[in-house]
């Protein structure tokens, strides 16, 4: 064989088994992402899969994450959070209030009045107290990110509501602790669930209403089971849920520096307040669509606004006597949420 030939010959054979290790490097690292909603809800479709294929692209194709909605790996959804601490699965989205306790730090955000209207401030604040304030939730786990949703919203069966005595009585679906302290405070009755099993209770008449957000009414059909959606003046909120995206602790610290690097740069300051716009966003779409079907989006007059206010107040009272007891500082924690919170909001 000619020199050129067999130099050529060499060449290509280098070429070859450089693009095959290129190839066997490529997603190195799967990963399994479970969560509890509909692979066709906003959560999948506008927050987990684009998240995900952003750390894929800043991991170079090295990694690969797969998506498991819907509670397809097992188990039911306050399950998650022992799941990826016990290395079941690598990754989990989930509320956080579904496994009550755990999480007693982070629930700050999630108080009426401190929490007002603003998920990206609220997000952003949470990245702020983490270090600081909140890591000691998470024991066992590895955090890319924890945020809010829009806010708890009130869907509901009967008539409107102009005040808290409105809703005395009433049997209502909470998503956390703080959401039934919420409930209690306004004379209503809480009924804890996870939010896929709210149609059923609509339906049965286990509840008359919940509160939720109002970008879940598309993938429950909640215009079809309640009668109208209720918010406070300019987006007022009675409380919100924090979520969290974890990681096994353990997976996480198996990691290359590169591949942990990708995950963090994924899920920095520019995705949550990018994640705050998506949800403020997708709550429209869940009151155009109640609005077509005939049902009203009742907001609250600036007064009614703050005659819940008020009447939610003594919630945050009661939550920072409650971390008191725990070796919390409470009022410090409400304090501080409070000003990391108006920071993002002024920016």
């Amino acid at each position: 064989m000619e020199p050129g030939r067999r130099l050529a010959g060499l060449l290509a054979t280098a070429a070859a088994a450089i693009w095959t290790a290129g190839a066997a490097l490529a997603q190195d690292y799967t990963f399994k992402l479970h969560h509890f909603l509909p692979a066709t809800s906003p959560t999948q479709t506008e927050t987990l899969a684009p998240w995900a294929r952003a750390v894929e692209a800043r991991s170079g194709g090295r990694v690969k994450i797969e998506i498991y909605p819907s509670m397809t790996l097992g188990g039911r959804p306050p399950e998650l959070v022992t799941q990826a601490r016990d290395g079941v699965v690598d990754l989990i989205w989930v509320v956080n209030g579904y496994t009550p306790g755990l999480f007693p730090r982070t629930e700050v955000m999630e108080l009426p009045n401190v929490y007002v209207n603003d998920p990206g401030a609220a997000n952003l604040a949470l990245a702020d107290l983490f270090e600081s304030d909140l890591k000691p939730d998470y024991k066992g786990l590895e955090v890319m990110f924890l945020h809010v949703h829009a806010g708890n919203g009130i869907a509901l069966r009967g008539p409107e509501v102009h005040a808290p005595a409105d809703l005395a009585g009433r049997k209502m679906r909470i998503p956390s602790r703080t959401g039934a302290w919420v409930l209690e405070a306004l004379g209503a009755v809480p009924v804890a669930m996870p939010v896929p099993e709210l149609p059923q209770a609509l339906q049965k008449g286990v509840v008359d209403g919940a509160l939720v957000p109002f970008e879940i009414v598309p993938a429950l059909k909640l215009q079809d089971q309640t009668d109208r959606l209720i918010e406070g003046d300019r987006n007022t909120r009675f409380g919100t849920t924090t979520f969290q995206l974890s990681m096994n602790k353990a997976r996480w610290d198996s990691l290359p520096p590169e591949i942990q690097t990708a995950f963090r740069e994924a899920s920095g300051p520019e995705w949550l307040a990018e994640l705050g716009r998506i949800w403020r966003a997708t709550e429209e779409t869940g009151v155009a669509l109640t609005t077509a079907a005939g049902k009203p989006h009742q907001v609250l007059s600036p007064e009614e606004t703050e005659a819940f206010r008020t009447a939610l107040e003594p919630v945050v009272e009661r939550w920072i006597e409650d971390a008191d007891r725990r070796g919390i500082d409470g009022a410090g924690l409400v304090a501080r949420a409070r000003a990391a919170v108006a920071a993002h909001a002024s920016r």
